[in-house]
């Protein structure tokens, strides 16, 4: 693994990306939160609106530069602009949307031309508000999902995570990381 990386946290606006990256990081933040001032005033009063950031110290030598997409559609032109150069993506799902497994079709395929390369996982939150759908079904239909899209992994590990909790979004990272280098944690 090169010494300075970068994951990129993507999905809807209140999947909790920010509380995530602040969650995780060694620094504090960088946010670009602005009021919300259209239906995502319903979910929550500040979105971003160009990125989020944070460092993940792996050890004295290795970085880990924690990027997070705004969620709102309106802001896509920053999508390219962060993933340029990532290793991999941490798609954030919130359990209380209407229709969480189209936010997943959505984001997969608005991310498709970067996870031909990268590995993705999945982080469902909020799952303990909502407990449908659960990790299985989100699971059923990822066939379907990515059956036109050429992702490096095609069936992406899936968890549960609170996005505030600092070692369920390690597990996030991990397991990234884990796809891709698999031989990552082992004692040389």
């Amino acid at each position: 693994m090169r010494e300075d990386n970068k994951i990129i946290f993507t999905g809807p606006v209140g999947a909790g990306k920010t509380s995530a990256i602040s969650a995780l990081s060694d620094t504090p933040i960088i946010a670009t939160d602005a009021a919300a001032s259209d239906m995502t005033l319903n979910r929550k009063g500040y979105t971003t609106v160009a990125m989020d950031y944070g460092i993940l110290n792996l050890d004295a030598q290795t970085k880990v530069h924690l990027y997070g997409t705004p969620g709102q559609e309106r802001f896509d032109f920053m999508w390219d602009i962060l993933t340029t150069g990532g290793l991999g993506l941490i798609l954030m799902l919130d359990n209380t949307r209407p229709n969480p497994k189209k936010d997943m079709h959505f984001f997969l395929h608005a991310f498709k031309d970067f996870i031909v390369d990268v590995p993705v996982v999945i982080g469902i939150s909020k799952s303990d508000i909502k407990a449908q759908p659960t990790p299985a079904d989100y699971a059923d239909v990822l066939p379907e999902i990515t059956a036109d899209l050429r992702m490096l992994n095609p069936m992406p590990p899936i968890f549960e995570v609170d996005g505030r909790r600092k070692d369920d979004v390690k597990n996030l990272v991990m397991a990234l990381l884990y796809s891709i280098d698999p031989g990552i944690g082992e004692n040389p």
